[in-house]
């Protein structure tokens, strides 16, 4: 029943987004809620200018959609459910209206970094509420140890810490056609997989409807792109996924899951630092992948090694909590 249940999420999810693509994509190109592409960026990025973004609404609403309609065939969605979509809603709450200030109200930075951070910073603190409530414990487990560290209230930062750490990761990851659709579908599916040996099974239903959702979107996403998620779905997937990381007590797992998140960050923190410290850059451009791009390769090979990448990560990061 439980593999019933999985199966048709996925393709429930994918069925939405596939379907309501085709009517939503137009609609954003006729309110003209094109991309602006940097003018910093690789040139053969600026042949993108215009193409629609805010496409994040269609991942979100395929997300909530399938969610509950899948686990009230099930059981009926509980608190679980309810918390994991306040997180992805609310992030994405965010990067929509991030995304509206600089695509309509024509502000090219969007939200200052200080009101993301704040509102990123609310959502994070109402999530561990919700869960102190219910008596989760503040233990943090050390993959490959039998070894585990009680945070006790210091967990709240932690979870901040995560929350906003990799929702921003996701979204610096953002800047590929269907790089972050085929890196987070990877991710949240071996989530799924995770959830379900722990009998998580409205996490593991929640994390297949976000692939559904993003394999949908995958088929207008790839390269060329025909719509891009923008802030309103990275953010929100970025989120989403350290939530589940948390809920199932694989925190530190998400490390080695979300490697290419986790990478795609640091090249920007060691390029930032290396050039105020040193003026001298370490990469051609970050994030990571326009260092590839500006070193000869083609967007598709880039998005294709990073997808080979976090794949590997995926299976490696299920192998050492199941079998490790």
């Amino acid at each position: 029943m439980m593999e019933q249940v999985i199966l048709f999420t996925i393709i429930l999810g994918f069925l939405i987004t596939v379907l309501i693509s085709p009517l939503f994509i137009p609609f954003l190109r006729r309110l003209k809620f094109g991309q602006s592409i940097r003018e910093e960026g690789p040139k053969s990025h600026q042949k993108k200018t215009g193409t629609p973004t805010m496409g994040g609404l269609m991942i979100l609403f395929s997300i909530t959609l399938s969610t509950l309609i899948m686990t009230a065939k099930f059981q009926g969605p509980t608190s679980t459910t309810y918390l994991l979509l306040l997180v992805t809603l609310g992030f994405g709450l965010l990067g929509f209206l991030d995304d509206f200030i600089k695509v309509v109200m024509k502000r090219n930075l969007g939200l200052t970094s200080l009101q993301k951070l704040i509102g990123q910073i609310i959502i994070s603190i109402i999530f561990f509420f919700v869960l102190k409530q219910t008596g989760f414990s503040t233990e943090v487990a050390i993959p490959l140890t039998d070894f585990s560290i009680d945070l006790g209230w210091g967990y709240a930062l932690f979870i901040i810490f995560w929350l906003v750490g990799f929702s921003n990761a996701v979204n610096l990851t953002d800047g590929l056609d269907g790089l972050v659709s085929g890196t987070a579908a990877i991710a949240f599916g071996a989530f799924a997989v995770l959830a379900w040996s722990q009998s998580l099974f409205e996490v593991s239903v929640f994390s297949v409807a976000v692939v559904g959702a993003l394999l949908g979107f995958l088929v207008f996403n790839a390269h060329p792109a025909k719509v891009f998620m923008g802030d309103t779905g990275s953010l929100a997937l970025g989120g989403a996924i350290a939530a589940i990381a948390i809920m199932t007590k694989l925190e530190l797992i998400l490390l080695i899951i979300g490697f290419v998140f986790v990478i795609e960050t640091l090249s920007v923190i060691i390029q930032v630092a290396s050039f105020k410290t040193t003026g001298k850059r370490v990469f051609k451009m970050s994030p990571l992948h326009h260092h590839y791009e500006l070193v000869g390769w083609s967007e598709w090979r880039v998005v294709v090694t990073f997808w080979t990448v976090g794949l590997l990560c995926a299976i490696l990061g299920i192998y050492v909590e199941v079998w490790m």
